[in-house]
């Protein structure tokens, strides 16, 4: 049996170990996604949410990171998640394919303007918010992502309200029922995938988060059988479960040092292909491709299989138009994904000639790559372990470099300032302060 005030309280008594290499992954996992969400909050699709956010919504003052308008606090947390995530550009844990960063900041943005906290307070409650939904998920794990959901989007909740509780001042009862409540607010399939409503699972898993942990604050009660009764949450949503890696060794082992951060803006299955793919491009040197054999593990063709992606959403799920800009431009990044890009006709042409060959022998991390070229001769490069994976992760100073394009494409001249305020979030009296210095103070609103 899951006592979920008892599970509340193992949850809050770590906040006082996120120290050493702890601290160190939380900083870096809230820089990362403090920069895709500036790097895609003023795109067209942030800014549909957006409009349809003001019309649903209550006004409100909360800013949103790379934006000049504000919203109510609900809101503001869906938005956060939204922006990002949008790009599939955010982080990874890598055994369960969640990307915990976006619902958690987005949910503790919204509590921050109930009650103002300490930089220090917001990136423990941050990384404790992380752990939770990655211990949930590896407890279901792979037997709930099999089935079709979107792990981002059923998991996101329960950290989300994990974080907004730690930062409301809730203590382990009042936590454990915004635990259960939140249970009962996941969302998100796969079939959503290379569309907009992807972004948008971990954007309500922020906004279903706060609004748990605001609730239970003021009284509302949920089974407290919700995460393990016979109707509950993992009944319900995980055919497989071993709930002692959500429940054992809690402050020893930390879920959170397994995440990691992408080099590339797309789904990570692709990305040791991308990889080979930019070195094939050098080794081709500008002679005439006929054809590229991709061999990766069947995983690669499932979640990423797309042929011939329509915009830059899609072309996030296909290794084949990753594989296509590598070897034709060299390095893949954000531009390779934009809408004009994925229709132009050497893209198109270049796609026309990848196949993908799904293997059960080859590992989720590798891809052998080959292309024939119109002269007859072959040029061959295998990648195992792709950059960004936990076996050769981003250096501090290539995550710095991400995020510093990240803003530089919402938010010019303020590159340097944003990191520098994320990677000293622990020293700063103000989170408020911190979300606000983060939003576009100086745009008009969208």
């Amino acid at each position: 049996m899951i006592d979920l005030t008892e599970l509340a309280a193992q949850a809050l008594a770590v906040a006082d170990r996120v120290e050493g290499q702890v601290h160190t992954e939380a900083v870096r996992s809230l820089l990362n996604v403090v920069g895709t969400t500036i790097g895609a909050a003023a795109t067209a699709e942030s800014n549909v949410v957006a409009a349809g956010l003001r019309r649903a919504g209550a006004p409100g003052e909360v800013p949103v990171p790379g934006r000049s308008d504000t919203f109510d606090a609900p809101s503001a947390a869906l938005l956060t998640g939204f922006a990002a995530h949008l790009d599939d550009f955010d982080d990874t844990h890598l055994a369960t394919v969640v990307h915990p960063g976006a619902a958690t900041l987005g949910a503790a943005l919204g509590a921050c303007w109930q009650q103002d906290r300490s930089g220090d307070e917001l990136l423990r409650a941050f990384a404790v918010g992380i752990e939770l939904q990655l211990r949930v998920a590896v407890a279901m794990s792979p037997s709930h992502y099999d089935a079709g959901w979107h792990i981002t989007g059923t998991v996101g909740p329960i950290g989300a309200a994990m974080a907004a509780a730690m930062l409301m001042g809730l203590d382990a009862e009042t936590t454990g029922r915004a635990i259960g409540v939140a249970s009962s607010m996941t969302i998100g399939h796969r079939e959503g995938f290379g569309t907009m409503n992807k972004p948008l699972h971990p954007g309500k898993a922020a906004a279903n988060g706060l609004v748990a942990a605001t609730v239970a604050k003021h009284g509302l009660t949920a089974s407290p059988r919700a995460l393990d009764g016979p109707r509950g949450y993992f009944r319900v949503l995980a055919p497989e479960l071993d709930e002692s890696k959500l429940l054992d060794d809690w402050g020893t082992r930390w879920e959170l040092l397994d995440n990691t951060y992408k080099p590339y803006p797309c789904g990570i299955v692709s990305h040791p292909a991308i990889e080979a793919a930019e070195e094939l491009h050098q080794l081709i040197g500008g002679r005439e491709v006929a054809r590229v054999d991709v061999r990766c593990h069947p995983l690669v063709v499932e979640l990423t299989g797309n042929p011939d992606p329509s915009d830059g959403l899609a072309a996030r799920f296909s290794t084949i138009h990753g594989v296509a800009s590598g070897v034709l431009q060299g390095p893949v990044d954000l531009k390779s994904y934009e809408d004009t890009t994925v229709r132009s006709e050497p893209l198109i042409e270049m796609r026309s000639k990848v196949a993908l060959h799904p293997d059960p022998d080859v590992a989720r991390a590798t891809a052998f790559l080959t292309a024939t070229l119109a002269d007859g001769g072959t040029e061959s490069v295998t990648v195992r372990n792709a950059r960004g994976s936990l076996e050769v992760p981003l250096t501090d100073d290539q995550l710095d470099r991400k995020v510093l394009a990240l803003v530089e494409r919402t938010l010019p001249g303020r590159e340097k300032e944003i990191v520098e305020a994320a990677r000293g979030v622990a020293t700063i009296p103000s989170a408020q302060s911190w979300f606000r210095n983060l939003a576009d103070t100086k745009g008009t609103p969208a």
